[in-house]
């Protein structure tokens, strides 16, 4: 489940609370709070456990794997498929407590989370899989706390969330991935970083620009300015200098650098959570 590596926790999270406390205009309801933050660690957790799963034939000819529970055997199969389906059930049971589409699209997240572990058989980006599967948390989150009853309601502030996320998914898993990519070659298993290849920095930089840009225009699009929306612009200005320093860092392609830039996007993902909550506290005199 990984729980000792919460990275994943927060590259879950920090996404699905953009989307919900904007959503709430920054005061989600607190039942929500917990069910979505509660979702996340769970539901991250069923991931980590379904992807072992799904790899554990190829986690032991990769060095940074080869020691994980499954693959190394003192994790059974059966064992680990019974704790993928028990962390799902009482996600499930949690959101039972929002409404009707929300749980209609926590279907969809199931079905996200079962198939990404096999996309890097068949698919040369999995890491835009990721990108939806890691994102889907946002257009749940809008429609729990905008009670909405159809796919139809959702907002075009919803999905331009979840684009820049997928975005950001195919550069930080990059980042991730080129620590593998050795390693992946040998075995046959599919990734951005083997896909790029030596245009890995530069394709990451681009997709970096792209993830600010649509965030940008989120809050451009409801006609909010440099000064309406100057916390919300100063939390993208935080993660812009965040995502240079993780370009920094990629210069030479070292694994120990490759993976710290990666780690260092948690930063990047509540940057933003942040800019959007002192944002709506600044305009809310309520919050």
């Amino acid at each position: 489940m990984r729980f000792d590596k919460p990275i994943g926790i927060y590259l879950v999270l920090w996404p699905t609370l953009w989307g919900l406390f904007f959503a709430a205009e920054g005061l989600p309801k607190t039942h929500l709070l917990i069910i979505f933050t509660l979702g996340c660690v769970l539901m991250r957790a069923a991931g980590c456990v379904i992807n072992d799963y799904a790899d554990r034939h190829f986690d032991k000819h990769v060095n940074r794997t080869k020691d994980r529970p499954l693959t190394s055997g003192r994790v059974s199969e059966k064992e680990a498929l019974l704790l993928f389906t028990g962390l799902c059930l009482v996600a499930f049971i949690l959101v039972l407590f929002t409404n009707k589409l929300t749980i209609l699209l926590s279907i969809v997240a199931l079905f996200l989370a079962i198939i990404y572990p096999f996309t890097k058989r068949y698919i040369s980006l999995p890491q835009a899989w990721l990108g939806i599967a890691f994102g889907w948390g946002i257009p749940m989150a809008f429609a729990a706390q905008l009670d909405l009853s159809h796919f139809s309601n959702l907002p075009i502030t919803a999905w331009k969330f979840l684009v820049a996320n997928i975005c950001w998914a195919i550069a930080y898993d990059t980042m991730y991935a080129m620590v593998d990519r050795e390693d992946d070659l040998k075995i046959g298993v599919k990734s951005s970083a083997i896909l790029f290849g030596k245009y890995d920095r530069l394709i990451i930089g681009i997709l970096q620009i792209a993830t600010l840009i649509v965030l940008f225009d989120v809050m451009t699009d409801l006609g909010h300015d440099w000064q309406s929306a100057s916390f919300y612009f100063s939390g993208l200005g935080i993660a812009s200098c965040l995502m240079l320093y993780q370009q920094y860092l990629l210069k030479d392609r070292k694994h120990e650098l490759c993976f710290k830039a990666f780690l260092n996007n948690h930063w990047v993902g509540l940057s933003v959570l942040i800019g959007i909550i002192l944002h709506f506290s600044s305009i809310n005199p309520l919050l």
